[in-house]
């Protein structure tokens, strides 16, 4: 017990503190950097940070999840959806930096409460703790068209990036419900948009 807290102390520390790793090339390193006003750079850098915070609390909420699952197969299938978004991190960390912006101030709150919230669900059983993973994963796929949306239409190394991680978060949301996820009820989805939507307007300006 006491080995795999140390384990798992140091994830969350490497998470939040250390430079993330991708093993896959970063979707969209080959195309040039747009010439973007400072205006636009400012943008694409906030949205970027965004979806940083999005991948530190998956980070937290897999960890989470994956600590309170009975079954071996859905932990495995948690760590693999969470490798997958450590690349996540490592890209956007990248894009940030590229567009000259910041990580966020608030990434050591984003990641405890994150870890709560995994532990949490995770203590409803294995169903439910998929159930979550698949509303998770399509709520952040509608967030990342989103912001398709909202940047500036020349940046493409930013939009390969997005475009890369929502079809991956749409493949974890499928994953989860082929292993037999429960449908959440419509309060929680519910709770889920509105902490999420809180989260996205803070994140942008900090």
């Amino acid at each position: 017990m006491l080995d795999q807290a140390i384990i798992e102390f140091d994830k969350a520390l490497r998470t939040v503190f250390a430079p993330a790793r991708s093993v896959r090339p970063v979707p969209g390193e080959d195309i040039p950097d747009a010439e973007l006003s400072e205006a636009e750079r400012r943008h694409a850098a906030a949205l970027m940070r965004v979806n940083h915070v999005g991948e530190i609390c998956a980070q937290a909420l897999y960890q989470g999840q994956s600590m309170m699952s009975r079954d071996p197969a859905i932990r495995d299938t948690l760590r693999q959806a969470s490798q997958e978004e450590t690349e996540h991190l490592a890209w956007t960390e990248r894009r940030i930096a590229e567009l000259g912006g910041r990580k966020s101030l608030l990434n050591p709150l984003w990641y405890g409460g994150a870890l709560g919230i995994g532990l949490l669900a995770g203590r409803f059983g294995d169903r439910w703790n998929l159930g979550f993973l698949a509303e998770t994963e399509r709520q952040v796929e509608q967030h990342l068209k989103g912001h398709l949306d909202a940047l500036p239409a020349t940046d493409q190394r930013s939009r390969a990036i997005v475009e890369q991680m929502k079809l991956d978060e749409a493949e974890h949301a499928d994953t989860a419900m082929r292993l037999g996820a429960h449908r959440l009820p419509a309060p929680a989805r519910g709770l889920m948009r509105l902490a999420a939507k809180a989260m996205t307007t803070l994140t942008y300006r900090v």
